[in-house]
């Protein structure tokens, strides 16, 4: 079955913008935006907390298995900093964001990062990890980075995201007019 609207994976090293560029473009395109962070809190779907890191071990099976019926729908954006674990099939656009080093080291500094949570995350960025993860994972044609280290950055980023969608919309309404008539 085609989906009648499009999947986004908005990704990136934490302090790009993925969860205020999501929250933008969701509001722009009406479809639905999902924090994976959030929803590992909200749902229980870890295994534990990291103590260097800080942060959550997510259960990569149960985070799938809780978003596979609203993926199979469609109209979804999914923020989240890695990108490997997701099936390829979900997506139709997978958005890596990508800050300057000064920049995201700045923000990540007021967030409070410190020792080897800092530093890591600087390193992600700087080694484009999530870049190439996004490379491996899925098709060529799907992966897109988008520079985020302002705002204007990330309106840009959200109008082009916009036209996207619409774009892509458009084609599937087309391809699926043109299924039926053959049919």
């Amino acid at each position: 079955m085609v989906r009648g609207k499009p999947n986004l994976l908005i990704t990136g090293t934490p302090g790009t913008g993925k969860t205020t560029m999501s929250s933008a473009l969701a509001e722009a395109t009406q479809l639905r935006h999902v924090n994976i962070g959030d929803l590992v809190k909200e749902k229980n779907l870890h295994d534990g907390w990291d103590e260097e890191f800080e942060c959550h071990v997510i259960n990569e099976d149960l985070v799938c298995d809780e978003l596979e019926d609203m993926m199979e729908e469609g109209g979804v954006i999914v923020d989240y900093h890695g990108c490997e674990f997701f099936p390829e099939r979900w997506f139709d656009r997978v958005v890596v964001l990508q800050t300057e080093n000064s920049i995201l080291y700045d923000r990540l500094s007021k967030r409070g990062y410190t020792g080897s949570k800092l530093t890591n995350n600087i390193e992600c960025e700087i080694f484009q990890t999530l870049l190439e993860e996004a490379k491996d994972s899925y098709q060529e044609d799907v992966v897109v980075a988008m520079k985020s280290d302002s705002i204007d950055d990330i309106e840009k980023n959200v109008a082009d995201l916009t036209d996207w969608v619409a774009s892509w919309c458009t084609t599937q309404s087309v391809e699926s007019d043109s299924n039926s008539m053959r049919d």
